[in-house]
């Protein structure tokens, strides 16, 4: 036998069977190949539908606490727990845009036809216009030309008027495919509560071999994120339009819908609902009686305060995430990605304050807080 290290280590030159074979590698990165390809092939089959899969996702993860309390209700029936409970998504969320476009192309229509007869008239400003800080004066004058002759601005104004309506066409069509998308990640969300359990489950086994302990407990405080922006963020908006063209109705504001309907968009996508109500309650003041307009004025000013009170309460309850952070991820995601950034912001942020913390050794988030939510997530069976 050689003892010789040498010769253990290095294979004889001479004979191949003594050379390392390749074989196994080629094999392996073959392998590697053939999956990269049929993930790539998956990835571009599903593309065309990944903005309605994640919103159903997104609608899944926060109806499913009340899906597994009405299918306890109904003696444990899941199929008629997630019809009910589909049926109840597309009424409430369907049903209010529904009304609120039907009354926004009706007032669009009452203004167009009372410019066409010409009988559409605006009162003169009050002097109290004037007293506005720099724009006060530019206001009054422009007011007061609408009022002496509407016609003569228009159509001085007439340019701006079709590029803005241009515009807003545009981003009418665009909201119309958004919310008909919608229209079916609610079906589609219907059909996955019954496998919810699986589906954690599957989620949970992935979260664990990506990251352990730590990646089931993001994946867990990811869900409690999507919950609390569903209530602090969607419910309040949909409580604010629901209340705004309540008000408006009793007080026969002209297209309540309508402006209910920009209410329901400003408040969704972080800019609130003084930029519509503020010019309101100046039309109240200029057309009502003293009475009827302090009235309208006193109860629209819950509606444009609400939001500020109950939303920080509703997006940071039971999570350790900061408030701000929270808070920057829906207006930061809703800029970049719309609305579908409103649930992927604060969860990337979140995720990633929280693995800030682990990085500098202050985890407050770790094995307990991390946790938050996991009694809510579908008890894997």
């Amino acid at each position: 036998m050689d003892d010789n290290p040498s010769s253990q280590r290095n294979p004889d030159p001479v004979n191949p069977a003594a050379r390392p074979s390749i074989e196994p590698r080629i094999t392996e990165i073959a392998r590697i190949g053939l999956v990269g390809l049929f993930a790539y092939w998956s990835f571009t089959l599903i593309a065309p539908f990944a903005i309605i899969l994640i919103w159903a996702a997104i609608l899944a993860v926060a109806l499913y606490p009340a899906y597994a309390a009405l299918s306890a209700i109904l003696g444990h029936r899941p199929r008629v727990a997630a019809l009910v409970i589909t049926m109840l998504g597309l009424l409430v969320i369907v049903a209010p845009l529904a009304a609120i476009a039907i009354s926004f192309a009706e007032g669009v229509q009452v203004v167009l036809a009372r410019l066409n007869d010409r009988s559409l008239l605006i009162s003169a400003p009050p002097d109290s216009i004037r007293s506005f800080p720099l724009i006060g004066e530019r206001i009054y004058s422009v007011w007061s030309m609408a009022s002496d002759n509407l016609e003569a601005v228009l159509q001085q104004i007439k340019p701006s008027l079709l590029q803005a309506g241009s515009k807003a066409l545009g981003k009418i069509a665009s909201i119309g495919a958004d919310l008909l998308s919608f229209v079916v990640s609610v079906l589609v969300a219907g059909f996955l509560f019954g496998s919810g359990a699986r589906l954690a489950n599957s989620a949970q086994g992935f979260a664990s071999r990506m990251g352990g302990d730590r990646g089931v407990g993001f994946l867990q405080l990811a869900a409690a994120t999507i919950r609390n922006v569903a209530r602090g963020v969607i419910g309040v908006a949909l409580l604010q339009a629901f209340l705004c063209v309540l008000i408006l109705s009793l007080f026969k504001v002209p297209a309540p819908g309508a402006i209910a309907f920009v209410v329901l968009i400003l408040c969704i996508i972080q800019i609130g609902p003084a930029l519509v109500l503020l010019p309101v309650i100046v039309w109240a003041w200029t057309s009502m009686e003293f009475g009827m307009a302090a009235l309208f004025t006193i109860l629209l000013i819950p509606l444009l305060i609400i939001d500020n009170v109950m939303k920080p309460i509703l997006v940071a309850r039971g999570l350790s995430t900061p408030t701000l952070v929270i808070l920057l991820g829906v207006l930061g995601g809703t800029l970049s990605y719309g609305l579908i950034g409103l649930f992927l912001g604060p969860i990337v942020l979140s995720v990633f304050h929280s693995l800030l913390l682990i990085w500098m050794n202050t985890d407050t988030v770790g094995s307990e807080g991390l946790r938050l939510g996991a009694s809510r997530l579908p008890n894997p069976t």
